[in-house]
This record gives structure tokens, C-alpha cells and sequence, in this order.
């Protein structure tokens, strides 16, 4: 049984469960470590890591997929639920470093993605075959539409999320076929019970059977569509295809799927944290995170990630196209979600799919860099929720260089975007440039080039003479070896404040949150309380010194728990970040 955590100062009233105080470390397989020098990140190769990250001070490892799968999408277009991606391994591996992980007291969540499969997995394969399938329904068919003049049409207007039409055409069963992302990625029909029963018992029970603690859901949302299928409202006059994430996200049997996952996994003890794009509502998130509900545990909110796109197209837009307040207010939207409820919150900056948070937030100048990523440490570790770091993190890596072209990308939706700029302006060299701007800033390939381990050739990665990706040219100045000798280094900071974290997690974790100074362009100011106990968070997000004031209701002697800059008083300097205990 958790322990109850009282309600005073607006925090909420919830069961405490382990993984609410749990730091989670995300490990992305392809570029974490190679063990057999293929140039390939492997499941022995992080094996070879647990104790590098058992002494971070993490609580749990995340392993993004290590299923079968094409790579499409590097393996969020799985094909055997059941079998490892020979490159990573197999399921063996998989065993040992389920064991390893558990034999020095931590857990592991895997990646569960059952909104689509790969267009190779043995059930699509057979739904495609004919339309009197016995599978055809485990995926979703729809008749083509037709024009005036007789031309074949999608089913709908349907933007994918990874640009042009959500349906692809099947020549051999004469149907469109939806893909809500890749067309090799058709999603399943969750309408029908069969193959709810079929994935729930290949992609889940699998592999908590073999020890695994609980899984982070891909588009969490997107198993129920509204089955009208009716076109989505033209908001992008230059496109035929439109955004239509309302009829495709938050469906009408969503939270009744879910309660069958949660069965299932209650079984287990384990947990789960959603991914869950396309919902501001607080109101609604918190449907899907109230323990009474029982439907997940906590989740991903896109207000932070969504922080400076475009609107029409999220990399139509600018670096650093944004402004403090904006990122505060999507900031406080996590952490105020869990006032006075049962719910939980998650507490993140970067995974796989985002750009590296100090070239994002703050900034990746060399006389700036270590200092502003420390600041960020303290932020995040202050913030309530589970929090959760992606690999490199720890060490302050960096988005890749600028002068990368656009042949080192290796994303298939950065690839697709700039392909979509240059048919769009007839290969306008000013506007690709914008673009490949753009994706440097923003992109996902930042977060999945190689772990950098030290300086040797290709930052300690592989042993290989090409890694599956280059690895950023950044590892001379960042890398793992050469700050763990350094006690002034990012990684050390990192430890010093996972382990505050874990000393004040009474405030840290399940703390009262309130912001001071929400429109300021300069400083973040916030407060953390639980039962009586306060602690002030002070940050600089300029590279100027910065005055502040205490906020009247801090009441107290003010004791420095860190600062990033080694300061005690006085004005606030270039991205420092001070914590201090109030007592």
C-alpha cells in the first residue's frame, strides 16, 4: 500500500506509489551503445550501462521499441510484438536486461505502440490479402470516394501526422487502407474485440510475463476514431489535406479501451505514462489520469514540446520563436493539473522526438552552456510528477551542428518536410535553407544522435567504422568520461540534484506549485510547499545579470540548498538557477 499524501495548500489528495517519486532514464537502442562494433546501438550495449545509470540515481529505465520492424520509423512500425530487432538482439537479451535491471533495484517500461503495426506484420499482411479476410476487420478498410470527373479519391481529407493523406491505396483489395502516420504504419481497428484480445495478449501480457514493469503508450489517444469519417474542416487553403486530430484523438470508446489495459496491467503492479498529443484541456487530461478512473497513470502533455511551431506545420517556423511567459504557462499547466484531485504529472524537457533541451530553452554557447543546463536541472528536478531524462541529458548533449546538410538527417519526417518545401517552392535555396534551419532547431534528430561516452573516435559509441548515425561533433567538449572526473561537470550536477530530489521529495515531488512571475521576459520564479515546509526556486533565462525580488508570501529565512552558479545572494547570473530552502 502507498502512503497517503494530505491535502494542504491546494496539493492533491492521492495514494503515493513508487513510481510517482521515481526518476525515469530513457534509453533510445539504436544510439545508446554498441557492444559488437556494427555501428548499431544493442540491448547488450545498455546492458553494459546499468551500472553508469544505476549510479545517476535513476529509478527506472525506459527502453524505446526493440521489437521487429522494418525501421520505418525507426521501430514504431512494428512487425512482431513477440521478437527483437535482430540488430538489438533478441529476446534473450531482452530477459537479461530485464533481470540486470531489477538485480540492482530498478525498473523497466518499455515502449507499447498498438496503434498501428507495420504494414510487414503478419496480421496486416493477411487482412490485405482479400477483403473476405477473416483479418480484414483488424484494420481499417474504407471504399474509395470519386470526383466529377471520375478521378479516385481518399476516403476523406485527412492530413497524416507526418504530412500528406492519413489513407493509402491498396491495389490488390482495391480499398484505402488508414495510416495516421507512416503508410507503412496502418492503424488497427480497436473496434474490433478479436483483435483487441489478439494485440493486448502479444504486445502487453507478453512481455509482463517475462518481468517488465510497465510501458509508456504511444499515441495514447488515437485508438478511437469517430467512425463517420467525415472530412475535416479547410484551415490550410494550400492543401487538399487538412489537420484532423479531432476525429481521430479522444474517441468515443477511448477511456473504455483503456479500462481494458488497466485490468490487465493491475494484474501486474505496473504503470504506464501516456503519450497524449492534441489535448489542452486540462479537464480532459485529467480523465485520463485520475486514479479513480483508472486508466493510466500519468502523461505527456504536448503544451511544453509544442512551444514555438508553426501552426499549420510545426516546422514552419523560427529558432527560438517563442517567448519566457509562453514557456512558463506550459510549464505551470503540468504542474497545476494536480491541484486538489487524484491525478499524477510527468515532468520532461526531452525524449526521442524532441530537440535537446539547452539548444531548445536556454542556450548552447560555449561560455554559456554548462551553466544553462544546470539551471535546467534545478527546474526540473523542483517540478512535481515523475521525472523523466533522456539519454545525454545528463551530460547537457547538444542539438547537432549547423552546418550538418540536410544528407546527415536521417528522420523520416524531417526528410519528408523538407522534400514537401522543395516540391512546394520549386526548390527555393532561401526557403529550404529556413527549413533546414528549422529542423536543426526543432528536429528529432537532435535527441538520436549517438551517446557520447568519452573522446575517443566516434565519442566512444561503437568500435565500428561507421555508426548507423554520425555522431554529434560535439563529443571532444561532451562526454561522459571526461565529466565524471570533473565534480563541477553537468553529470555530477545532475546526480547532486536527483539526490536533493529524493531528500525533499515531499516538497519537491508532491509540492504545492506557484509561479511569481509569469510575465516576466527575464526570470522564472516559483515556490514549491507541502505541509508547512517551502522551498523558492530562482531562474535566469538571459545572458545578463538579472535583479530579483522574494515573493511577499515567502515568509522565512532563506537557506541555499544549489545554485548552478555557486552563488548565495546578489542579482541572479547569466542562466543560474538558485534553490533555496525556506525555513
Amino acid at each position: 500500500m502507498g502512503s497517503i499524501v494530505n491535502g494542504t495548500n491546494g496539493v492533491s489528495r492521492r495514494q503515493r506509489k513508487y513510481w510517482q517519486d521515481a526518476t525515469v532514464y530513457q534509453i533510445y537502442p539504436a544510439s545508446f551503445k554498441d557492444s559488437n562494433g556494427d555501428g548499431m546501438g544493442d540491448l547488450q550495449g545498455i546492458i553494459s550501462k546499468l551500472d553508469y545509470i544505476k549510479e545517476l540515481g535513476v529509478d527506472v529505465i525506459w527502453v524505446c521499441p526493440m521489437y521487429d520492424s522494418p525501421q520505418v520509423d525507426m521501430g514504431y512500425d512494428i512487425s512482431d510484438y513477440e521478437s527483437v530487432y535482430p540488430p538489438y538482439g533478441t529476446v534473450h537479451d531482452m530477459e537479461e536486461l530485464i533481470e540486470g535491471t531489477h538485480k540492482r533495484g530498478m525498473k523497466i517500461i518499455l515502449d507499447l505502440v498498438i496503434n498501428h503495426t507495420s504494414d510487414q506484420h503478419a496480421w496486416f499482411k493477411e487482412s490485405r490479402s482479400s477483403k473476405e479476410s477473416e483479418k480484414r476487420d483488424w484494420y481499417i478498410w474504407r471504399p474509395a470516394k470519386y470526383d466529377a470527373d471520375g478521378n479516385r479519391r481518399p476516403p476523406n481529407n485527412w492530413r497524416s501526422e507526418f504530412g500528406g493523406s492519413a489513407w493509402e491505396w491498396d491495389e490488390g483489395s482495391q480499398e484505402y487502407y488508414l495510416h495516421l502516420f507512416e503508410p507503412q504504419q496502418p492503424d488497427l481497428n480497436f473496434e474490433n474485440e478479436e483483435a483487441r484480445k489478439a494485440i493486448y495478449a502479444s504486445a502487453i501480457e507478453f512481455w509482463l510475463e517475462r518481468g517488465v514493469d510497465g510501458f509508456r503508450v504511444d499515441t495514447v489517444n488515437m485508438y478511437s476514431k469517430h467512425q463517420e469519417f467525415v472530412d475535416a474542416p479547410i484551415k490550410d487553403e494550400t492543401s487538399f489535406f487538412q489537420k484532423a486530430a479531432d476525429f481521430y484523438c479522444n474517441g468515443p470508446y477511448m477511456h473504455d479501451y483503456l479500462s481494458e489495459i488497466y485490468a490487465i496491467l493491475e494484474k501486474y503492479d505496473a504503470f504506464t505514462v501516456g503519450e497524449l498529443p492534441h489535448t489542452p484541456d486540462p479537464a480532459h487530461i485529467l480523465r485520463y489520469v485520475s486514479a479513480e478512473a483508472k486508466q493510466l497513470n500519468m502523461v505527456f502533455q504536448f503544451d511544453v514540446v509544442n512551444v514555438g511551431l508553426g501552426p499549420r506545420y510545426k516546422y514552419d517556423s523560427k529558432p527560438y520563436n517563442w517567448a519566457l511567459p509562453e514557456f512558463k504557462k506550459a510549464l505551470s499547466g503540468t504542474q497545476i493539473l494536480i491541484d486538489d484531485n487524484d491525478g499524477w504529472t510527468t515532468a520532461f524537457l526531452e525524449n526521442h522526438d524532441q530537440a535537446r533541451s539547452i539548444t531548445r530553452f536556454v542556450t548552447d554557447k560555449p561560455e554559456f552552456r554548462v551553466q544553462a543546463g544546470k539551471m535546467l536541472a534545478i527546474m526540473l528536478s523542483a517540478f512535481s510528477g515523475t521525472l523523466y531524462l533522456y539519454q545525454g541529458q545528463e551530460i547537457g548533449m547538444v542539438n547537432i551542428p549547423k552546418d550538418w546538410p540536410i544528407e546527415e538527417y536521417k528522420d523520416i519526417d524531417a526528410l519528408k518536410y523538407y522534400k514537401f518545401v522543395s516540391e512546394r517552392t520549386n526548390g527555393n535555396q532561401a526557403e529550404l535553407d529556413a527549413a533546414l534551419e528549422s529542423l536543426n532547431y526543432f528536429g528529432r534528430d537532435n535527441a538520436r544522435t549517438p551517446m557520447q561516452w568519452d573522446d575517443s573516435p566516434h565519442g566512444g559509441f561503437t568500435s565500428g567504422k561507421k555508426p548507423w548515425m554520425r555522431v554529434n561533433d560535439s563529443f571532444h567538449e561532451i562526454n561522459v568520461a571526461q565529466q565524471q572526473k570533473d565534480k563541477d561537470s553537468t553529470l555530477a550536477f545532475w546526480k547532486k540534484m536527483l539526490k536533493l530530489r529524493k531528500e525533499y521529495n515531499d516538497v519537491f515531488i508532491h509540492g504545492n506549485y506557484k509561479v511569481h512571475d509569469m510575465e516576466s521576459p527575464s526570470t522564472y520564479i516559483f515556490t514549491k510547499s507541502h505541509n508547512g515546509q517551502q522551498v523558492l526556486v530562482l531562474l535566469n533565462f538571459t545572458e545578463k545579470e538579472q535583479e530579483y525580488s522574494v515573493p511577499s508570501e515567502v515568509d522565512g529565512k532563506l537557506e541555499l540548498l544549489v545554485s548552478s552558479a555557486d552563488s548565495t545572494e546578489g542579482p541572479l547570473k547569466p542562466y543560474e538557477g538558485r534553490l533555496y530552502l525556506v525555513s
